[in-house]
């Protein structure tokens, strides 16, 4: 039996900062809302360049880069990955709508579809919005919102941290996509 052995980076093979801006993306955007932790933030980077999504939208007050904070957990990504800084989240939910995006809000809501029945299709580009650690996804957000996606959950806790659900959703999206 051989056994395993870790990878080294050079193994890895990843894609330069350069090469990475040109390659292609994956059809889908990450909206962060009013999110507080900048840690959260550059965790959410790093998610993006990871699943190649072309891009992160900051909205309201959540945080831009350069920050130490953002940088601290974002590993570089910061610099990859293409962001735009959005003072009105509703302003830009309307605009990637005309943009042909359909909006897709992390979020415990009544009529919610559950993350394992989200069935993203291939040809269709999705903007996924995350909302507030305490408060989460703006009311008006949710309403102008095309579908609410939920990630079932089993513990005592109402909710799972801003950058565990990007990735989760990330992956979720990828893997399905990936498959068609």
């Amino acid at each position: 039996m051989i056994s395993p052995r870790k990878v080294s980076m050079e193994e890895l093979n990843r894609l330069s900062v350069e090469e990475y801006q040109i390659a292609p993306k994956h059809s889908f955007v990450f909206v962060l809302d009013d999110i507080r932790s900048l840690n959260n933030v550059g965790s959410v980077f790093r998610t993006s360049d990871a699943f190649r999504a072309e891009k992160i939208f900051l909205c309201g007050l959540t945080g831009t880069p350069p920050h130490r904070d953002i940088t601290k957990t974002a590993l570089g990504a910061d610099e990859s990955v293409e962001w735009e800084k959005c003072a009105d989240v509703l302003e830009l939910l309307a605009r990637l709508k005309t943009e042909g995006y359909t909006i897709v809000a992390l979020e415990q809501a009544e009529g919610s579809t559950q993350l394992q029945d989200f069935a993203p299709d291939q040809n269709q580009k999705y903007a996924f919005v995350l909302g507030n650690e305490v408060f989460g996804v703006n009311e008006e957000v949710v309403s102008q919102s095309d579908i609410c996606l939920e990630i079932p959950q089993f513990g005592t806790k109402h909710s799972l941290n801003v950058s565990v659900s990007a990735g989760i959703v990330a992956w979720d999206y990828v893997s399905k996509t990936l498959k068609s």
